[in-house]
């Protein structure tokens, strides 16, 4: 049974989105071009196409003593900025839930 396509899915994007959590865990060594073909299950040539595209989006490198490639430190920012906004959103929560259960008296 073959599972049935969303509105809008687009099998370019969703490739490059597995090729991309692919890479997570290869962010010191690195991973050569076939190796990601094969975890990715995509061609040799996708992979190409994939990753320089990911390179213009700033979100992988070649490593240049190696030739492998690996993701820029620029997802983990902004999973950082995320984590602050969640910290400073659960800190505003703490203040008016402590102002609420203050007793007056």
């Amino acid at each position: 049974m073959t599972e049935e396509r969303q509105p809008y899915e687009s099998s370019s994007q969703q490739r490059i989105l597995k090729v991309l959590l692919t890479m997570f865990g290869h962010e010191v060594s690195g991973i050569a071009p076939g190796e990601l073909a094969k975890l990715a299950e995509i061609t040799p040539q996708e992979a190409t196409r994939d990753l320089a595209n990911l390179r213009i989006a700033g979100l992988a490198e070649t490593i240049p003593e190696t030739g492998r490639w690996r993701l820029t430190p620029r997802l983990p920012q902004k999973a950082l900025v995320m984590l602050n906004e969640i910290n400073r959103a659960a800190e505003k929560i703490k203040e008016t839930q402590q102002r609420y259960t203050r007793n007056p008296y």
